[in-house]
């Protein structure tokens, strides 16, 4: 009888279990070589346990979680793309300027949200309890 070509292996899963590891491994190097992915992880322990001490709704959470998750992600997207400039462009080039430029504005776009939406919850909670 012919397996399925399919049907998910041990092979498949060998696999699968590995790219978790090498994700890990992406975010490991974020975390020891950017300043700003460390900056934006400690932020969001901030807010983590602002979060807790205000006692969120579940609508306040899932705001926090997708603006902070939004955040990371472009920072781990700036990050590759800054290492890949710099392996096809190790010179200073004008355009691999201006796509490490754009990418780390994205970044500033993400943050800005996040801090806007952290605003919008937080500011009313404050207010209250002082």
């Amino acid at each position: 009888m012919q397996e399925d070509q399919s049907s998910f292996g041990r092979h498949d899963m060998t696999k699968f279990i590995k790219s978790f590891g090498y994700a890990f491994s992406g975010i490991a190097h974020a975390f020891k070589s950017q300043l700003n992915f460390r900056f934006h992880i400690a932020a969001l322990i901030v807010v983590g346990i602002a979060g807790w001490y205000f006692q969120l709704s579940t609508g306040e959470w899932l705001w926090i979680v997708a603006a902070a998750g939004i955040v990371l992600l472009s920072e781990l997207f700036n990050t590759a793309i800054e290492v890949l400039v710099d392996l096809v462009s190790p010179d200073i080039h004008p355009k691999a300027k201006i796509i490490k430029d754009t990418a780390a504005a994205a970044v500033l776009i993400a943050a800005i949200t996040a801090i806007l939406i952290g605003l919008i919850i937080f500011i009313p909670k404050i207010a209250h309890a002082a």
